[in-house]
């Protein structure tokens, strides 16, 4: 029985791609297999056995187990885009492709990093089927979340994303607050009160180190935000979590 994919994991590699700084990159789709899981569509799973196909022909390494790892990685890079395209959580995506990542690079044959691709496609098809699909974003809100999620160590302004994207503040603004119902600094903390939670619970990270990783002007800001948001500090969210899983 293949070992699954835990929350747990996912809310652990949140914090270490922070701290690590990792960033995601786009590759070339192949438009069969991609539409198909941005459709929530398990025939998905049916077309494998003929990109497997493909998949072998293509040359990255003389070493076939290394060549096979290598063609995981853009599948699973490219399997992640096409779902955050139809709007999977950009966090939630990119730290389930960096676990199915790492299980790949321990695997010794090729048949096991077969079997795994059929679980991450499988996997991608099922959350998007499981989507609200009313609930899908426009491009350039797309772009602004996962914008917001590489630099969510840095300094954030609604004109910044604005100038990244090429749109203006007041149509970058009207856009995202109707496309995910709060204002991009409202988003821009959560997800920030998010990965500070997940470091409290899952690290050893320091108040202050938190405070400078998620860019807050201070130590001093960071508690008075994360009390004000979560009803008690960062130290007694940590104690309680560490009793609780106790």
């Amino acid at each position: 029985m293949p070992q699954m994919i835990t929350e747990r994991q996912l809310r652990y590699m949140e914090y270490v791609q922070r701290e690590a700084g990792i960033r995601h990159q786009n590759t070339q789709e192949d438009q069969q297999l991609f539409e198909m899981i941005k459709a929530g569509d398990l025939h998905s799973l049916d077309y494998l056995a003929e990109l497997s196909e493909k998949t072998r022909a293509s040359h990255c390494s003389d070493d076939p187990l290394r060549n096979a790892k290598y063609l995981f990685v853009a599948m699973v890079t490219m399997a992640g885009r096409a779902a955050m395209s139809v709007g999977m959580d950009t966090e939630r995506s990119n730290i389930a492709s960096d676990l199915f990542i790492q299980r790949v690079d321990k695997l010794n044959s090729i048949d096991q990093i077969n079997a795994v691709t059929v679980e991450m496609v499988r996997f991608y098809t099922l959350e998007v089927a499981a989507l609200d699909k009313q609930k899908t974003y426009s491009r350039n809100v797309v772009r602004a979340l996962d914008h917001i999620y590489e630099h969510l160590h840095e300094p954030l302004t609604v004109e910044s994303i604005a100038d990244h994207l090429g749109l203006s503040r007041g149509y970058f603004s009207t856009l995202f607050k109707q496309e995910m119902g709060l204002g991009v600094g409202e988003y821009v903390m959560k997800k920030r009160l998010e990965a500070a939670r997940n470091m409290l619970l899952y690290s050893d990270m320091s108040y202050s180190e938190i405070s400078q990783l998620l860019a807050f002007s201070s130590q001093s800001h960071f508690i008075h935000v994360f009390k004000k948001h979560e009803g008690m500090t960062p130290h007694q969210f940590r104690s309680h979590g560490k009793a609780k899983a106790q």
